[in-house]
């Protein structure tokens, strides 16, 4: 395999790197970077099959001709609402497979404008394939292909305050607490406040009980399009410590974050004093996926939950997507834009391939109450 890998120097990429370097069925890697001297340090480190570009990711040709005559990009430039429609057309007009890690719901919502465009060049764009979104929907469509006539879908994440991340994962915590965002309610989307629809929900440890709240990630505007039938999907995710949030939500009031600029100007002052909410213990993110089904007029659930290091959890399935892709294992589906739980129509066993990564996943049910 011969990839790139934009957005090489982000905190989130560290393990992917890693994975690349000891695969033997990866050969050449392009850590592409706006950052170039921080690229060829990373080049370095890992050895004769990395090599540094500098690459801005506004910058449409230089992107595209980094791309050209490899056979998939890997995205991690955040904020995803900002570069991730612009970063799959790049893929398109290079005429390469795409993987990214994007995270937000209006992300999700414009590059599935390119469907049509992707479908027409046999190019896949693979969206929102790390942690959530990614892995939820990965169980989402398990628990969707396991339940009898499945009607709600419920996924819940929570992330632990010691857990490292960069300034663009900061701005996207910014945004997707900003504003409003879209839940799936009676069979049609509706318009919510994020921050609202408190709700307590019992997650594998370290995190434990934590609140969780109606925020701006992509499962919420996904799934009900990719699974019919669905008369309920929401999305709550939260950060433990609870005051975390409180203050994020303090700042959104307050007009701070009210433009992308803003997001990313206190974003970046974060990120030099984020060893101050850090709390002992809490350096693992989680999530738990329900899925609510019914058969012979007796309602059935089934639920997931995963644990693991926030950086890991998001970089395992976006790895194991590139490996597909580049192997053939997905070559019966056409070109387009794909979400998780429409590229995989059966999970299975890239769920246990995930499991054999490290990726620590539990399954509960079908139960009958």
């Amino acid at each position: 395999m011969n990839l790139v890998l934009l957005g090489a120097c982000a905190d989130m990429a560290v393990p992917l790197i890693r994975l690349l370097r000891d695969d033997d069925q990866v050969a050449n890697v392009v850590l592409a970077d706006i950052n170039e001297e921080k690229a060829k340090r990373l080049a370095a480190e890992n050895g004769p099959k990395f090599r540094a570009v500098r690459c801005d990711a506004n910058d449409h040709d230089a992107v595209v001709s980094s791309m050209k005559g490899h056979d998939a990009a890997i995205c991690y430039v955040g904020p995803f609402y900002f570069f991730e429609k612009k970063l799959a057309k790049c893929a398109i007009d290079a005429r390469i497979h795409y993987v990214s890690i994007a995270d937000d719901y209006d992300a999700y919502l414009d590059v599935l404008t390119l469907n049509d465009e992707a479908r027409q060049a046999g190019v896949k764009i693979l969206t929102g394939f790390g942690n959530s979104p990614g892995l939820t929907q990965i169980l989402a469509r398990k628990g969707y292909n396991d339940v009898p006539n499945p009607y709600r879908i419920s996924v819940n994440w929570c992330a632990g305050s010691s857990e490292s991340v960069g300034p663009s994962n900061l701005a996207h915590l910014f945004h997707i607490f900003n504003g409003t965002t879209l839940q799936w309610f009676d069979g049609k989307e509706v318009r919510v406040k994020t921050g609202q629809g408190k709700k307590l929900v019992e997650f594998p440890p370290p995190i434990g009980k934590g609140f969780v709240y109606y925020t701006g990630h992509a499962e919420s505007v996904s799934l009900p399009r990719n699974l019919p039938g669905l008369k309920e999907v929401t999305l709550h995710g939260g950060v433990k410590p609870n005051y975390i949030v409180g203050l994020v939500k303090c700042m959104s009031a307050l007009g701070l974050l009210s433009t992308h600029r803003r997001r990313v100007a206190l974003a970046r002052f974060f990120h030099h004093i984020e060893n101050w909410f850090s709390s002992p213990g809490l350096d693992k993110s989680v999530g738990r996926v329900e899925v609510h089904g019914e058969k012979d007029g007796r309602r059935c659930h089934k639920y997931f939950t995963y644990v693991g290091h926030i950086a890991e959890i998001t970089s395992l399935p976006a790895y194991l997507a590139a490996k597909w892709l580049c192997s053939g294992r997905l070559s019966e589906k056409p070109g387009g834009v794909y979400a998780p739980e429409r590229l995989l129509d059966l999970p299975d066993a890239f769920i246990v391939e995930l499991k054999q990564l490290g990726i620590d996943i539990s399954e509960f049910g079908p139960c009958f109450p």
